[in-house]
């Protein structure tokens, strides 16, 4: 009677083992995944140039990705009214995907920036769309964007009837490096390529910028301070518009933002 209740008690404790690793057996990884944004920035730059007049920006977004590599996203921003023909929102919309070939990241895309409410005219409406491919091996990426529509209105006709900007790029070198107890420095260089860029006004057909940053993770919260600047200060300059002041001025941009 002694021995059979040891098996039956042991029995037991195997069944009760088994069912506890049925429990706490990791979930299978869902399909799809959502993930969301949200920053507070004393300046947005967009490679390089300020975009809300040296002003605050409150930006924030979402992306949705596929375990197959698809993903969509969405960003958003307050811009300078003054600089955008009206419009004080910046819009991006962006689709792509992405996948792994051993150490290295591959990613394929299309992005397209919308303003809504620039602009009176169809001349004088902003926007821009772009095709993308990056790459990234450890901490370093690169990633060079080609326009498919006039450059955020550069050039568009009827005012330019002879200018095509269609086809000017942007090449993106960054990289990040983590450190110790949570911080981590970053450092980026790209080049603007800006086709017929000085038949439109601007100063030279291409234009780079830089910036170097350091971050600290906040039990999830990343503050951020970097020194941002471009080589044509006085670029995007235009009485006309009431912004007359250079938008690629050398600058220290703060930030705090969370993904959730």
């Amino acid at each position: 009677m002694i021995k059979r209740t040891h098996v039956a008690l042991a029995a037991a404790l195997a069944l009760s083992s088994l069912s506890a690793l049925a429990q706490t057996a990791a979930a299978p990884t869902p399909d799809w995944s959502v993930t969301g944004n949200a920053g507070l920035y004393s300046d947005y730059r967009f490679r390089g140039f300020t975009q809300t007049g040296y002003g605050p920006a409150f930006q924030g977004g979402f992306d949705v990705a596929h375990s197959s590599g698809f993903y969509l996203g969405n960003w958003n921003s307050n811009v300078e009214q003054a600089l955008f023909n009206g419009a004080s929102l910046e819009m991006d919309f962006y689709g792509g995907y992405k996948m792994a070939l051993g150490d290295f990241g591959l990613d394929l895309g299309y992005i397209y920036y919308f303003y809504p409410k620039s602009g009176a005219l169809d001349s004088t409406k902003i926007s821009n769309g772009e095709l993308y491919v990056g790459g990234s091996y450890g901490p370093i990426s690169a990633k060079w964007y080609i326009a498919t529509t006039h450059f955020f209105a550069i050039g568009k006709p009827p005012s330019y009837a002879d200018v095509d900007t269609k086809g000017s790029w942007y090449l993106d070198l960054s990289g990040s490096f983590p450190l110790a107890d949570g911080w981590a420095i970053s450092a980026h260089y790209g080049y603007q390529s800006i086709k017929d860029g000085t038949q439109v006004g601007l100063i030279d057909d291409s234009v780079s910028d830089y910036k170097l940053g350091v971050t600290k993770d906040l039990s999830g919260w990343l503050l951020g301070l970097a020194v941002v600047g471009t080589s044509e200060k006085d670029l995007f300059t235009t009485a006309e518009s009431g912004f007359t002041k250079g938008g690629g001025k050398t600058g220290v941009v703060a930030s705090l933002g969370k993904t959730f």
